[in-house]
C-alpha cells in the first residue's frame, strides 16, 4: 500500500501568499495543509490564495482544514480563498454550502 502524497508550494509576495497544492487531500495529508495555512497566518500573511488546480481529490478532512483556516484567518483580519477546484472538490464545497465562504 502506498501512502497518498501531497506537495505544498508557497510563494509570498508581500503580505500575500499563494499556496499551490498537488496531490490528494485526505486524513493522511490534511495535517500538512493545516500546518502550511497556519504558518502563513503566523508569518503575518493577510491574503492566502490556495491553488487547487492539481489536487485530484479533497475529502471532508480537507474541507475541515479549509473551513478552520478560513475562521482563523478571519479572526486575524486575513482572508483565505480557494481557486480552481476539481469538479469533485467544487461539488463537495457546493453540497456543504462552503463554496460561499471559500471560493
Amino acid at each position: 500500500m502506498t501512502l497518498p502524497q501531497l506537495y505544498i508550494y508557497r510563494h509570498d509576495r508581500g503580505r500575500r501568499a499563494l499556496i499551490t497544492l498537488a496531490g490528494e487531500i485526505d486524513p493522511a495529508t490534511a495535517p500538512q495543509v493545516r500546518a502550511a495555512l497556519e504558518r502563513c497566518l503566523h508569518d503575518g500573511i493577510t491574503t492566502i490564495d490556495v491553488d487547487l488546480t492539481t489536487v485530484g481529490r479533497c475529502d471532508s478532512s480537507g474541507l475541515r482544514v479549509f473551513l478552520d483556516a478560513s475562521r482563523l484567518a478571519a479572526g486575524a483580519h486575513a482572508s483565505l480563498r480557494l481557486h480552481y477546484p476539481s469538479r469533485q472538490t467544487a461539488r463537495l464545497l457546493e453540497e456543504t454550502g462552503s463554496d460561499l465562504l471559500l471560493l
